[in-house]
């Protein structure tokens, strides 16, 4: 295996042969032997790109885009600019100048006189004394609805309502409804999918896909067009390519799904700049924790499945890349899967949540349900006899935010028939609101993020980042006959044959943003 840095300058020298149309190429951007294949390789993930590497032959990266599946190549180069390919479609994302008006202060703005002189609103005391001050003026309705994704305002106190739920698994996405596309802000730099990028073994690059995300998470924030709480990375553990989401995550290796974890959230956060108590710029949250690699097979579905794990297995494997988000990533938050995981509910089980998430690893941050995790394990999985014993079963485990409305609608008749307290429901929310308080989201319209805007997202720059880390991820893994580097002089014309060879759509990947067709097939004249 070619090492990615010098992958250009091994391969330049080799000579096209005149069978080369004979010879059999196997060109992929990344598979599931990638990580196995990794002894083949340094033993040294990159560290520092100190300058970009030397650009492959584009015939390479055309090859790797439509044959391999790789979901970026020329379609992320310019967002703005488009370019003329025959009989390709090509996905290019576009940028337009900024028109609207910012977002509106989260809470505390300085244009209320009612909340001006509140201790909540003093961003000069610690953030701890806001979070017990606005929790003190709170009732319990509204701590309630304060308990799930789509928070409700709080309007007596000028504090809005906010949705908790964004993805940024590969570039701002608007799979979750925190995310709006249009006007000012129609799309999004796509990187690669992260399978993908995980192939580069290159850490420093990973960190600098976060922070160009994060960069344009802010700038949609400031448009009022995104949240600030972006439910990515994906760091579970890939064991069978049947799962169907092994493009989501870095593969079957926990070191290296660790350390990508590390890096895109440091990136996403604001690095080593953010610590375990200080500012955000982004809030990330590794998921699905844990033990969750299965959607359906086989008579079995992610909303019943039991996953019988030894403590061995789940400390040595599964749980290698959350304890790395939290311990070494200062992650933000967590979320718990649909899957039971030895017989318990995972959003319900406080040995994994709070004697393991918070008592052990010490996350400083909030703990998420998957979307209608609590509602799956009432309804689905059974296990609890009534609605308000499953809400009080996952607030009591140390669950903080319920993806989804069932504690909204049955944490009240928990506090009231005595299964939760609201001593408990108090501190779910001094995680949630101390992670928006990191976030700046109680300071006003200031804040060192305030300046990013519409022209902070899709940049040229950014588009280049995409454009290397497709090159840098791409596997070679038989370059039979020295078949590569093409000759544009003996060939010119390549045929892209398969079933991937125009599923352009597919080659983007899920959990990816709003993307747009410019270029259409051309009809062959009659």
């Amino acid at each position: 295996m070619v090492d990615a840095s010098t992958q250009t300058d091994a391969t330049d020298e080799i000579t096209p042969t005149d069978d080369d149309a004979a010879n059999v190429l196997t060109l992929v951007p990344s598979s599931f032997s990638a990580s196995r294949s990794a002894r083949s390789r340094s033993s040294t993930p990159h560290r520092h790109l100190s300058s970009p590497p030397p650009p492959l032959p584009r015939s390479w990266v055309l090859l790797g885009a439509l044959r391999g599946g790789l979901d970026l190549a020329f379609r992320n180069e310019l967002c703005s600019k488009t370019y003329e390919r025959t009989n390709m479609s090509i996905i290019v994302l576009h940028a337009f100048a900024y028109s609207g008006e910012s977002r509106r202060p989260f809470a505390c703005d300085p244009a209320n006189p009612g909340t001006r002189n509140l201790q909540f609103c003093k961003a000069s005391l610690p953030i701890h004394v806001r979070v017990q001050d606005l929790i003190g003026r709170l009732t319990l309705q509204e701590k309630i609805r304060l308990l799930v994704n789509n928070a409700a305002s709080v309007e007596r106190l000028g504090v809005n309502g906010y949705e908790w739920w964004s993805e940024a698994l590969h570039g701002i996405s608007n799979t979750g409804p925190g995310v709006k596309f249009g006007d000012a802000f129609p799309g999004a730099t796509s990187f690669p999918q992260v399978i993908t990028t995980a192939a580069s073994f290159n850490t420093s690059l990973w960190q600098e896909i976060g922070r160009v995300v994060s960069d344009e998470g802010r700038a949609m924030y400031n448009g009022g067009a995104a949240g600030l709480t972006f439910w990515s990375p994906n760091v579970n553990i890939l064991r069978d390519p049947r799962w169907g989401r092994c493009q989501e995550t870095p593969g079957e290796d926990p070191h290296l799904v660790a350390q990508y974890a590390v890096s895109y959230v440091k990136g996403l956060q604001g690095g080593s700049d953010s610590g375990n108590t200080g500012r955000l710029k982004v809030a990330a949250c590794c998921k699905h924790y844990t033990a969750y690699d299965l959607d359906d097979w086989n008579g079995f579905d992610r909303y019943h499945f039991n996953a019988k794990v030894s403590k061995q297995d789940l400390e040595d494997t599964y749980n290698v890349p959350f304890k790395a988000c939290v311990v070494e990533g200062n992650v933000a938050s967590v979320m718990c899967s649909y899957n039971q995981i030895n017989g318990k509910p995972s959003c319900a089980d406080p040995t994994l949540l709070r004697d393991t998430i918070r008592a052990q690893w010490h996350l400083n941050g909030y703990i998420v349900s998957d979307c209608d995790s609590v509602g799956v394990l009432f309804y689905q999985q059974h296990y609890t006899r009534f609605p308000e014993d499953a809400a009080a079963a996952t607030i009591k485990a140390g669950l903080d935010l319920d993806c989804g409305p069932f504690l909204a609608i049955h944490t009240e008749q928990a506090v009231r028939t005595g299964k939760v307290s609201e001593l408990e429901i108090k501190y779910a929310l001094a995680n949630t609101i101390t992670v928006q308080m990191r976030l700046g989201m109680f300071d006003g319209p200031s804040g060192p993020y305030a300046n990013l805007g519409p022209r902070d997202v899709c940049t040229p720059a950014h588009q280049q980042l995409a454009l290397q880390a497709a090159r840098e991820g791409l596997v070679l893994l038989k370059n039979i006959g020295r078949a590569l580097p093409l000759s544009p002089q003996r060939h010119r014309t390549v045929a892209v044959i398969g079933p991937n060879s125009d599923a352009t759509v597919a080659m983007i990947g899920n959990y990816a943003g709003k993307i747009y067709s410019s270029f259409k097939k051309e009809r062959p004249k009659q």
